[in-house]
């Protein structure tokens, strides 16, 4: 479908979140004849990245670098920074909102993103990394289920098994495959971790690694084999 955008301006949001938006139409006469009655809205952000997310980025975008080619160099991350820009973009970004962005000026909100897609990446092909991951994520539930859906610490790295959190514990004399998972709160921990959890009180462990547990949704029943 070929989509007609239009610039405008938020002029007011009331205290139960309604915004009244001034645009103006490029031609009245057309909108006239199609008929618009709906429109979408896209909201942008129009704060800068920061320091301390570009350096972020670079820092992963280095790992990979070095993962890939054995060695760090700034050709090679330029070349890793590209392609990691444009699979973003193909994977992340809206039809609306797909363009290419630079690093030096995009929005906070399109570096948060593109951080928490960085941290999906490293985890899903299991590369190694001199960096603690959960430190350099801005999502940290986003990270966390990352970790869950492929099976790898949230502290360290290594294989993990899924630990329910507290709350939602399944209590002594009760079969795992017979109890509903679905909703209940989890984590991944290797078992170094897992123990370290049962060591301390859980909300401890969770302030010291930075950590929030997720909620067993339909997909990670399937990945673990979980009743619903």
């Amino acid at each position: 479908m070929v989509e007609e955008h239009v610039a405008g301006v938020i002029h007011d949001i009331s205290e139960d979140g309604l915004m009244t938006i001034f645009a103006m139409m490029p031609d009245f006469g057309r909108a006239a004849l199609r008929g618009y009655k709906e429109c979408t809205i896209i909201l942008r952000d129009d704060r800068t990245i920061s320091p301390q997310q570009r350096a972020k980025i670079y820092a992963l975008i280095g790992e990979i670098d070095e993962y890939v080619n054995g060695i760090r160099t700034e050709e090679g991350r330029e070349e890793q920074k590209q392609f990691l820009k444009l699979d973003f973009m193909l994977r992340r970004m809206t039809d609306a909102e797909r363009r290419m962005f630079s690093l030096s000026d995009c929005s906070v909100t399109t570096a948060r993103a593109f951080i928490d897609y960085l941290i999906t990446f490293i985890i899903a092909n299991d590369i190694p990394t001199r960096l603690r991951l959960y430190e350099q994520c801005e999502d940290i539930q986003q990270y966390v289920y990352a970790c869950l859906a492929h099976k790898k610490c949230a502290v360290c790295g290594r294989k993990a098994d899924l630990h329910h959190a507290e709350g939602s514990r399944i209590g002594a004399g009760f079969n795992r495959n017979d109890v509903h998972h679905l909703g209940r709160e989890a984590l991944p921990l290797c078992r170094e971790h897992h123990t370290m959890m049962h060591a301390m009180p859980e909300a401890d462990f969770l302030t010291k690694y930075h950590l929030e547990p997720v909620k067993i949704d339909e997909r990670i029943c399937k990945l673990y084999g979980l009743k619903k």
